[in-house]
């Protein structure tokens, strides 16, 4: 399955020009500065914006075709905005059972005790809209849009009216939802770590016109892209887990490049997960140095150096068959020798796990 787009839309000052193919399982996250054309991406998607002219296909099914377009109550689709749109009259089973009804083909219906597992929204079915919290709304509005059998799923910054600690209470649902269904997600946010936690593939907007699409850890770690350049700048890394060290709390993950020992996490050695590690948190050293406290050391080969300022530079680094970044001073380059080529060992204070 895949996801087909290729339009524009002019609004006169304002020419959104999308043309690309996106996966059709997992979150594609959607990202790129404020007015780049994001939201109006997704509502062009949901048949939303008039005046779009194009194809838009999921699959052989053709939303938008030359002349021929699915009205956006046709399309199997579901849509969560910022604001979670539900019904203040009705409680929350009723908001959910509002989705039931909307939806297609029942031989590919999510079960309605499903969905409220999986969301954990079981104890708010009696609860009134007006009575929940920020981050429970946007459960209920996600469980709502799954509701209604979508073939894809549209969700518009859920948790940009969040504060840190409904985002942080929300996130693990979302993760929940990406491990669980095979209904593919467009999904648009400004948040690197929303990105690293959810989405397998990216697609980045500049002023409506798409400047880089592609698997995640690869456009992470791109100098020419402006978020290997940032504080939350980072790699995500697949490995596996192959170990426990139960007296120090540890877990051992095995990638490409060497083993990490990361806080204990609880999955069965085999289990494959993503590693995000900042460039904030990799120093460089020469090959062998064992001096010092920091556990996870592995060998690297200098890729690409970049200047990062009057003081600093980005350096890319190969680490087997994946990409790390780090910053370092200039004075360190130096010192070191940190060109292109070069073998270093990388020092990595700091490793998340994300499941």
């Amino acid at each position: 399955m895949s996801i087909r787009v290729d339009f524009e839309l002019d609004r006169g000052g304002f020419l959104l020009r999308i043309d690309t193919e996106l996966p059709g399982h997992g979150f594609s996250a959607i990202s790129g500065p404020s007015g780049s054309g994001k939201t109006t991406l997704l509502r062009a998607v949901a048949g939303l914006e008039p005046g779009v002219r194009g194809r838009i296909c999921i699959d052989d099914d053709c939303w938008l075709d030359g002349g021929h377009t699915v009205p956006t109550h046709q399309r199997a689709l579901g849509y969560v905005f910022q604001q979670a749109a539900l019904f203040s009259h009705l409680d929350v089973k009723g908001n959910l059972r509002f989705g039931r009804e909307r939806r297609g083909a029942p031989n590919r219906a999510l079960a309605f005790d499903d969905v409220v597992d999986l969301l954990g929204i079981a104890r708010l079915l009696e609860r009134r809209i007006d009575g929940l919290s920020g981050g429970e709304r946007q459960r209920v509005a996600l469980g709502q849009a799954l509701l209604s059998n979508p073939r894809l799923l549209l969700m518009d910054e859920p948790m940009a009216s969040l504060d840190r600690a409904a985002r942080q209470t929300l996130l693990p649902y979302l993760e929940r939802l990406q491990r669980a269904l095979a209904i593919p997600v467009l999904y648009v946010t400004h948040a690197l770590d929303e990105v690293a936690r959810l989405a397998g593939h990216m697609l980045l907007l500049q002023a409506g016109q798409v400047t880089a699409s592609g698997a995640v850890g690869d456009l992470l770690t791109r100098l020419d892209l402006p978020m290997a350049h940032g504080r939350e700048a980072g790699a995500v890394v697949p490995g596996a887990v192959i170990l426990h060290d139960r007296v120090d709390r540890l877990s051992c993950v095995r990638f490409s490049g060497g083993d990490l020992w990361v806080p204990q996490v609880d999955l069965m050695p085999g289990t494959r997960v993503r590693l995000r590690i900042l460039s904030r948190d990799i120093s460089l050293s020469a090959p062998g140095d064992g001096a010092g406290s920091i556990l996870n050391r592995v060998p690297v080969e200098v890729a690409d150096v970049r200047e990062a300022g009057p003081a600093e530079v980005i350096v890319r680094l190969r680490a087997g068959d994946e990409t790390l970044l780090t910053r370092i001073s200039g004075r360190a380059r130096r010192e070191l020798s940190i060109e292109p080529g070069a073998r270093m060992q990388a020092l990595i204070r700091s490793v998340a796990t994300l499941v």
